[in-house]
């Protein structure tokens, strides 16, 4: 929720508390995603004044239109009717955290919106790096267009993430939930290559998952607990029904692999068609 009054009169000031804060939360240690998160103005990609964040009680006024508000760790909305946001900094701080994404490093953002986070993501790559930032929404693609300019490496597209051919890259982001980790995600990761996405049940709440491609092998691992809208021609009503069942536990499940191909065993958390997460090691 907002806090008091902040004087507006150094921005740079209030980003880098901002961005001290909400690395902390995160347990964020990697200072370049400190800087990143001082680094670019959140104002620029939320739109004019007067804001909305999502509280206890759904949508509620931000409290005036200083910009500085906007530096708080909420959820501030770009396209409410939809359920469309700019969402909450410390949980992209963890999920950022586990991507890892290095200098240099091939990007593909998935549901970029208004381009908040594309931004953040090619300050991690660096110049020698390259963010493709895709979304479906003509508005919010326009939006990221324009506010990305100052990032030339970042390149939005009106597109669908969600059927090859995708481009190859080091590090896939998902930011809407999905019920499984798409094989057109999986096989567009280089060697190294780490995919965070939300894994989300019938109610748009699950876990935020992080995948690593070693080989013909996949490491896997639970991030967070999470809440996104739903991420278009990513989901199955099955699989959703399923993970909702597995998600009722409030223990996070010990994830350590993700299985493709091949029949689930008894370390089996959740299976979909062609696709399953083990508390076990990936086999040798």
């Amino acid at each position: 929720m907002p806090s008091g009054p902040v004087p507006s009169a150094d921005l740079a000031d209030v980003r880098r508390r901002y961005a001290e804060h909400v690395t902390h939360v995160a347990g964020a240690r990697d200072p370049r995603l400190l800087e990143a998160f001082a680094g670019v103005p959140r104002e620029l990609f939320i739109g004019p004044p007067p804001w909305l964040y999502w509280g206890e009680r759904g949508y509620q006024p931000v409290a005036d239109s200083d910009p500085a508000r906007l530096y708080d760790d909420i959820v501030v909305a770009l396209r409410p009717d939809d359920g469309i946001n700019n969402g909450q900094p410390s949980l992209h701080a963890a999920c950022l955290a586990a991507l890892a994404v290095r200098h240099g490093d091939r990007v593909l953002h998935v549901g970029c919106g208004t381009g908040y986070y594309s931004a953040i993501l090619a300050e991690l790559a660096g110049p020698e790096g390259w963010v493709a930032a895709y979304d479906l929404v003509p508005e919010l693609v326009g939006a990221a267009r324009r506010n990305l300019e100052p990032w030339p490496t970042a390149v939005v597209e009106r597109r669908s993430a969600c059927l090859p051919p995708l481009p190859r890259s080091d590090a896939i982001y998902v930011c809407a939930g999905a019920t499984r980790p798409l094989a057109a995600w999986l096989d567009a990761l280089r060697p190294g290559g780490r995919l965070v996405f939300p894994l989300t049940g019938r109610d748009g709440w699950g876990v935020v998952v992080r995948i690593e491609r070693d080989g013909e092998r996949w490491w896997a691992r639970v991030v967070s607990r999470c809440g996104y809208v739903d991420c278009v021609d990513a989901r199955d009503d099955d699989e959703a029904r399923r993970l909702s069942q597995a998600l009722v536990t409030p223990m996070l499940p010990k994830l350590l692999s993700l299985r493709r191909d091949t029949a689930p065993d008894t370390s089996c958390w959740v299976a979909g068609d062609g696709w399953w997460l083990s508390t076990d090691p990936p086999p040798e």
